[in-house]
């Protein structure tokens, strides 16, 4: 088996156009031939062909000997050779050996060195596709019909069957349809979990900070060291976890495995407001993110002891405050057995910008004589002239010119019928040009 360079097609989808690849598979003995078609040459592409070819020859051949190719061959030598992890993994499934070639050695497989050249020149050459699916399927029928059928130079017989008389009996079954696995290299982390496919799995705690190799298929995740298994796990989807308790330490299961009854019990054991407070701590949509504020509290418990937490939890219930730094607090002060004193009342009375209760009470007292309601002016108008007028020529003049206040209020008596409460508080001066509206 070899691979070897087709042509290119153009992607419907992009646009642009796409390098060929063509994995030849040819029968050593009766040069009967399939060709798979892929764009890239990487260890799936390869599984691929293979699985495409034994269900085309209906059988399994007991030797490949495929060219160095790097998804199968990772260290070439002639003698101390390396394989690769996923080829040696579908080795075992299928049952084959590998046998490569050597390097810049083509008599090792001579006989898919010139089928390249033939599957290029006859298949290929002037033809169009639109997809590789339809590629595919036309290099299948050519394989079968015309390569197949033609006459072989050095056997003189046709491939197809001289393959069906010789070859086809003593092939492989084909096995079951293989599960491509991802190979991967992993490192066991603190909490005893490696990571594959972005989901966590447990290892035990021997492995603590050495390299795994990983073998994660659809169905199981397998982790070895040197080749030995050392924990089979079921496959997760990303963001999951897969942990065994035997892998936990003992005292860690509760902290891996995200226990919170465990947690909530190992609180309850030390008083019970205590686990009364731990299980108010958890009570979150998300508890898990709460774990540290309950392992904080069992903390405060190995350093002051179960008593005094006990009796702060149970005075902090009682005022229905839910936090770890109250009682820490608490037990620094030593006040987890001081009732805390509420604010009570203020004393308006000494306050400072406070009024006093009188200004709100009714003051106006009765003003209204009993000939009519008092006048009185908060101001006085300043005259032109200095000169004041008498109202209804009743009040004379003063030898200053001003009116004084008794003239002023027995005016106004016989002029309306008010009365002036206190007309000496009042000095009545208006301009002369406005005598007789201005009273």
């Amino acid at each position: 088996m070899d691979f070897g360079q087709m042509g290119f097609i153009t992607d419907a989808d992009t646009g642009k156009r796409r390098r060929v690849h063509a994995l030849i598979f040819t029968a050593a003995y009766s040069r009967h031939m399939f060709v798979w078609l892929s764009y890239s040459q990487t260890l799936a592409a390869v599984i691929a062909g293979c699985e495409a070819a034994w269900a085309f020859f209906n059988g399994v051949f007991k030797v490949l000997i495929p060219d160095n190719l790097k998804p199968v061959v990772t260290a070439a030598d002639e003698v101390n050779l390396k394989l690769s992890s996923g080829w040696l993994d579908y080795a075992q499934h299928a049952g084959f050996v590998t046998d490569p070639a050597r390097v810049r050695a083509p008599r090792d497989k001579p006989q898919v060195e010139r089928a390249v050249q033939y599957v290029r020149g006859n298949f290929w050459a002037g033809e169009t596709f639109a997809t590789l699916e339809q590629a595919q399927a036309a290099v299948t029928t050519w394989c079968a019909s015309r390569a197949g059928m033609r006459i072989h130079g050095s056997t003189q017989a046709r491939p197809a069957e001289l393959f069906a008389q010789a070859e086809a009996s003593v092939l492989l079954p084909v096995p079951a349809v293989y599960d491509v696995p991802v190979f991967t290299r992993v490192k066991v982390h603190l909490d005893l979990h490696v990571e594959v496919g972005k989901a966590l799995y447990s290892v035990p705690g021997s492995y603590l900070g050495r390299d795994l190799d990983a073998r994660a298929d659809r169905a199981l995740v397998k982790l070895y060291d040197s080749g030995r298994l050392v924990r089979i796990h079921p496959r997760q989807a990303p963001g999951g976890r897969s942990t065994d308790p035997a892998d936990i330490p003992t005292g860690k299961a509760g902290y891996a495995l995200r226990d919170l009854d465990l947690l909530i019990a190992t609180a309850a054991g030390h008083g019970p407001n205590i686990g009364i407070y731990a299980a108010q701590i958890l009570d979150d949509p998300r508890p898990w993110a709460r774990m540290r504020a309950v392992y904080r509290l069992l903390g405060l418990v190995r350093r002051y002891g179960a008593d005094p937490v006990e009796t702060a939890c149970a005075r902090a219930l009682e005022l229905d405050v839910v936090s770890v730094m109250k009682i820490e607090s608490m037990l620094q002060r030593a006040t987890e057995n001081t009732i805390p004193l509420l604010p009570g009342r203020t004393d308006t009375d000494g306050a400072r910008f406070a009024r006093a209760p009188a200004e709100y009470a009714a003051r106006r007292q009765a003003e209204m004589a009993s000939s009519g309601t008092a006048l009185a002016s908060s101001g006085t108008s300043l005259a032109r002239s200095g000169t004041a007028l008498a109202v209804e020529g009743t009040a004379s003049p003063a030898a200053d010119g001003r009116l004084s206040a008794a003239s002023v209020a027995a005016s106004a008596s016989n002029a309306t019928g008010l009365t002036v409460v206190n007309p000496g508080l009042f000095t009545l001066i208006v301009p002369e040009t406005d005598k007789e509206n201005s009273l």
